[in-house]
């Protein structure tokens, strides 16, 4: 899995099985293959222009950088290869048209001939063709892996984007709903990014802990149409591009002259803590027991304090207990690579992966497209 953070891939070699109404995963281990600074300017170049030569290349050069996370993982595993049933590539997506279209990069047939194993690839194509968003796909493993036994539970991803799931009770005939909730790490990082040279990301949210976010510009940020806009949908770098990021650093400027650095990154802090939830307060219509985060943002504590914070506040007594994904599952790092591996394990039995209350596709679809590892005789 590689997401809208750009900063490198994960992977997770899991098993599943199913135990009663739920699938029970089994993490056996993860690996993570960082993209070196060149890598991630040809993948950030390649959304904003390119030729057709670079994205010929740059789909073959990605599934290479593909190929070498997997082969971590399974070695990590200490699985024999031959036990490995298939790899599961969600590539990158460099451009994503909710409701029309997405496309992910990185060449299932190259992963298939480096690895020689069955791979299963371009996994939003179906539902976005079925009428859906194409996302939040984690929602899956949300419902099946992750439901409360009583209670109603959000699960709340902060990868570059943030996206949630309610999750009914175990075993409830209720729906679930999800959505993208609004930028996750993006803005965070693309402050720092531009602002400290050398740093890619505020380690321990150290930045953001010294400064004083700025109200005003969060509440502009939070009159953008997304966020009004009711279920299903979902966005990403399309909105939240670099010229995005250069006008927010104008909006803190303009909005105090003498404003700093660790303020400009404590208000994009607050912007993502409270499109959180504000998201929640509009749009989750059931009391739920836990808020559980997960991805990178969950290692963030300014974050994660900003969003205890302005849950209350927005919810009020309703207001859910937050935990991160680390501490009532398995690491939160790998949540949305175990994740994607669901999604290839339903596809081998041929069972729909995708949710079509979360996504708004007419019906449930298998996902995914399949690359054999060599021709069958």
């Amino acid at each position: 899995m590689s997401g809208t953070s750009l900063d490198g891939i994960t992977a997770a070699a899991a098993t599943f099985r199913d135990v009663g109404a739920r699938v029970e995963p089994t993490l056996l281990a993860q690996a993570h293959r960082p993209f070196a600074p060149e890598e991630r300017a040809r993948l950030l170049n390649a959304m904003q222009s390119g030729s057709a030569r670079d994205y010929c290349m740059l789909s073959v050069d990605l599934a290479h950088w593909l190929a070498d996370a997997a082969e971590l993982a399974i070695t990590a595993s200490g699985v024999p290869r031959s036990r490995v049933r298939a790899v599961v590539s969600h590539g990158q997506t460099l451009w994503h048209e909710p409701g029309h279209s997405t496309w992910q990069l990185g060449q299932p047939a190259v992963i298939a001939e480096r690895l020689a194993l069955d791979v299963i690839s371009d996994v939003r194509a179906r539902d976005v063709a079925a009428g859906g968003q194409g996302a939040p796909l984690v929602s899956a493993a949300d419902v099946m892996c992750f439901s409360h036994d009583t209670e109603w539970r959000v699960l709340q991803n902060i990868g570059g984007i943030g996206n949630l799931t309610l999750v009914p009770p175990a075993g409830s005939p209720h729906a679930p709903i999800a959505f993208d909730t609004g930028p996750g790490v993006v803005i965070m990082d693309g402050v720092v990014r531009a602002l400290v040279p050398g740093l890619v990301y505020d380690v321990d949210g150290i930045l953001a802990s010294q400064g004083e976010p700025l109200m005003e510009v969060v509440r502009a940020c939070l009159a953008h149409p997304y966020f009004e806009a009711a279920p299903p949908k979902t966005t990403g770098r399309e909105l939240f591009t670099p010229d995005y990021i250069s006008q927010f650093i104008d909006s803190c400027r303009a909005a105090s002259p003498a404003v700093s650095v660790a303020d400009i990154v404590a208000t994009a802090v607050l912007f993502t803590a409270e499109s959180i939830a504000d998201q929640i307060a509009r749009f989750v219509n059931v009391p739920i027991s836990q808020l559980v985060v997960a991805g990178g943002g969950a290692d963030n504590p300014s974050l994660m304090k900003a969003l205890a914070n302005v849950l209350p506040v927005r919810l009020g007594s309703g207001a859910p207990q937050l935990h991160t994904f680390s501490d009532l599952f398995f690491s939160g790092d790998a949540k949305e690579a175990v994740a994607f591996a669901l999604i290839g394990w339903l596809h081998l039995q041929q069972r729909a992966g995708n949710v079509p209350s979360a996504t708004g596709a007419i019906a449930p679809r298998v996902l995914g497209s399949f690359t054999p590892a060599h021709a069958t005789q």
